[in-house]
């Protein structure tokens, strides 16, 4: 994957597609979910990953709403394999048992993340290590493929040194551990209090030597000082929606907002090299990774538009002389 970035910037290296925007959980610190919908007809979940694949992206991660709702979980998870991208999986876990764990396996999933936001459920979130111990007792025994655990700072998590249980924990089962800053409604920074950054710099320390580790402006984050750096999103990083449309990221839904049997390489071209507003301040770690592998190159000579006074997620590039 790394060879094949670093030789083309004209194919995407990570996509995030929806099978199912339904939840069993709600959070109150999450926008990404419903719970009426109905899942992605298979075959157009197939349609959108041949896609990705013709597209030469190098990495599929399967999000939600909750994927593990979708029937056919995977034979989605073994289309992405079969067009030799790597398969992951965000999940929050509540579904996993031992059965479920190995046709994962069998599917060919090589990557999944659960995010653990406290120690006992809270009116914040119901993914607790108290819930989920058993559950990951069960992918320690079981699973095949790498398991990280994220958990989370900010956002009105009550206790933060929840996070350092979490991944003590996380680290016995043999899995490895990352801290997530959890972003408001736009993906923005909620600066970090005095306690939380302790904790933050705690946790720092539990990290090893992999990709999900490529954090660095999380330190700045953790300041509350914007972080300076190229977002390839719309272009080396994908969001697709259960609609089909490609957007920046989940958080910034609504642009470009086209489908993705028409995504092109003029549209990957033009989102290279646009600077997004939203970038200083953005807590999304996934784009932030994937854009680090073009952060020697490709001057922003585009503009784009700051959100609204509405607090609109739909972005408008404007574009320069120079471009």
């Amino acid at each position: 994957m790394i060879v094949k970035g670093l030789a083309s910037k004209r194919h995407p290296l990570l996509a995030h597609i929806i099978p199912s925007r339904r939840c069993n959980l709600a959070c109150t610190y999450c926008n990404e979910f419903d719970d009426v919908s109905n899942p992605v007809p298979t075959e157009e979940m197939f349609q959108r990953i041949d896609r990705l694949g013709a597209m030469g992206t190098a990495i599929v991660t399967i999000s939600g709403g909750e994927p593990l709702l979708h029937p056919d979980l995977d034979a989605i998870i073994a289309r992405i394999r079969k067009n030799g991208m790597m398969a992951g999986l965000i999940t929050n876990g509540y579904l996993l048992i031992a059965d479920r764990i190995q046709r994962l396996n069998r599917a060919g999933l090589e990557y999944l993340q659960i995010s653990i936001d406290n120690v006992m459920p809270d009116d914040v979130s119901k993914k607790s290590l108290k819930v989920h111990d058993k559950k990951l007792q069960f992918l320690a025994e079981y699973a095949d493929f790498h398991i990280n655990i994220n958990s989370v700072l900010g956002g009105g998590i009550h206790n933060p040194e929840d996070a350092l249980t979490v991944g003590r924990r996380a680290m016995e089962l043999g899995f490895t551990s990352t801290v997530g800053i959890i972003h408001d409604g736009d993906g923005q920074l909620r600066p970090l209090s005095a306690r939380e950054r302790e904790v933050f710099l705690a946790m720092k320390s539990f990290e090893k030597k992999h990709f999900s580790r490529i954090n660095y402006f999380q330190e700045a984050i953790a300041n509350g000082r914007p972080s300076e750096w190229k977002c390839r999103a719309g272009s080396r990083y994908l969001y697709v929606c259960e609609d089909g449309l490609v957007h920046y990221c989940s958080q910034q839904r609504g642009y470009p907002a086209k489908p993705l049997e028409h995504y092109s390489v003029d549209d990957i071209r033009r989102e290279y090299i646009t600077k997004k507003s939203c970038a200083p301040m953005c807590t999304i770690s996934c784009v932030h990774q994937i854009s680090y592998f073009d952060f020697f190159r490709g001057e922003q000579t585009i503009e784009s538009a700051p959100l609204d006074d509405t607090g609109s997620n739909h972005l408008v590039t404007i574009k320069s002389a120079e471009a």
